[in-house]
C-alpha cells in the first residue's frame, strides 16, 4: 500500500495538479477581497475554496501515509501541514484572525517547485553569514545614531531628536530615498560640514555592508548548486554502476550457458 502511495505522490502529474490548484486557490483568495466580486460570485468562490482545501487535506494525508517517518523529517511537509491547519480554523472565534493567513498556501509553490525550493534552501544556508553582517550593520547604525543625535537633535528634533528617530533617519539615508534633498541638504544649510558624517555612512552601509549581503547570498546559492550537481552526478554514477553490474551478471550467465552447451556431448 505504501509503495503505491509513494508512486502516486511522486508522479509528475500529481505534482502538476497540486501546483495548479495552489495557483487557482490563491486567485480565489484574492478575489474574495473584493466586495463586488463576492456579491456576485461569493457562494461559488467559497465552495471552490472549500473543495480545493479538501483536496489539499487529502494530499497531506496521502503524503503522510506514503512515508510517515520521512514526513516529519521534511520541513517543507511540516510547513504544508501548518498552512493547511491554519486554513481549517473556524471563521469565528479567537483564532479566526489567523484565517487571513490562508494566502500563505501559495507559498506551497516553494515546496512544490524544485527550482524555487533550491533558492530558498540557499537563502537559509546564507543566514549564519548574514547574521554577522546584520550585527556589523547594527553596530554602525548605533555609532552614527549616537553621533547624529548629539549633533543635530537641537536643530532637527523630528529627524534626530532621539536615538530611535536618528536610527530611522539614517535608515532612510542608507536606502538613498530622498536622502540628499530631503535630509542631507537641509541639515547642511545649518551645518555645512554635515556631509562629513553622511557620506562615510552611505559608503559604509549602502555601498559596502549591503553588498556583503549579496556576496553571502550568491556564495550560498553557488554552494547549493554545486551540492545539487554533486548529488546528481552521484545518482548517475549509482545508476551506471547498477547497469554495469547487470551487464556483468548477464555476461556471466551467458558464459555459463555456453560452457554448459559445450560440455554436452
Amino acid at each position: 500500500m505504501q509503495d503505491r502511495l509513494r508512486r502516486l505522490v511522486a508522479k509528475p502529474a500529481f505534482e502538476a495538479t497540486i501546483i495548479v490548484l495552489i495557483v487557482v486557490n490563491a486567485i480565489i483568495l484574492a478575489m474574495e477581497t473584493s466586495s463586488e466580486i463576492m456579491a456576485t460570485w461569493g457562494p461559488l468562490l467559497i465552495a471552490a475554496d472549500t473543495v480545493i482545501l479538501g483536496i489539499f487535506v487529502v494530499e497531506i494525508v496521502l503524503r503522510f501515509l506514503a512515508d510517515p517517518r520521512g514526513f516529519w523529517r521534511d520541513p517543507w511537509r511540516i510547513f504544508d501541514l501548518t498552512v493547511i491547519t491554519i486554513a481549517l480554523l473556524p471563521a469565528t472565534g479567537p483564532l479566526s484572525i489567523l484565517r487571513a493567513f490562508r494566502i500563505l498556501r501559495i507559498l506551497r509553490l516553494v515546496a512544490a517547485v524544485p527550482a524555487m525550493r533550491r533558492v530558498v534552501t540557499g537563502l537559509l544556508q546564507a543566514l549564519p553569514g548574514m547574521g554577522s553582517i546584520v550585527m556589523l550593520l547594527g553596530l554602525i547604525f548605533f555609532v552614527f545614531s549616537v553621533i547624529s543625535t548629539k549633533l543635530f537633535a537641537a536643530t532637527f528634533p523630528d529627524w534626530f531628536g532621539t536615538l530611535g528617530a536618528s536610527a530611522y533617519t539614517l535608515f532612510q539615508i542608507m536606502t538613498l530615498e530622498s536622502w540628499s534633498m530631503g535630509i542631507a541638504r537641509p541639515v547642511m544649510d545649518v551645518y555645512p560640514w554635515a556631509w562629513m558624517l553622511f557620506v562615510p555612512f552611505i559608503v559604509m552601509t549602502a555601498f559596502a555592508v549591503l553588498n556583503l549581503f549579496i556576496g553571502v547570498i550568491v556564495d550560498a546559492m553557488q554552494s547549493q548548486a554545486s551540492a545539487d550537481a554533486h548529488d546528481e552526478r552521484e545518482a548517475m554514477r549509482d545508476d551506471t554502476r547498477a547497469v554495469l553490474n547487470e551487464v556483468r551478471a548477464l555476461r556471466a550467465e551467458i558464459a555459463q550457458l555456453r560452457a554448459g552447451r559445450s560440455a554436452v556431448p
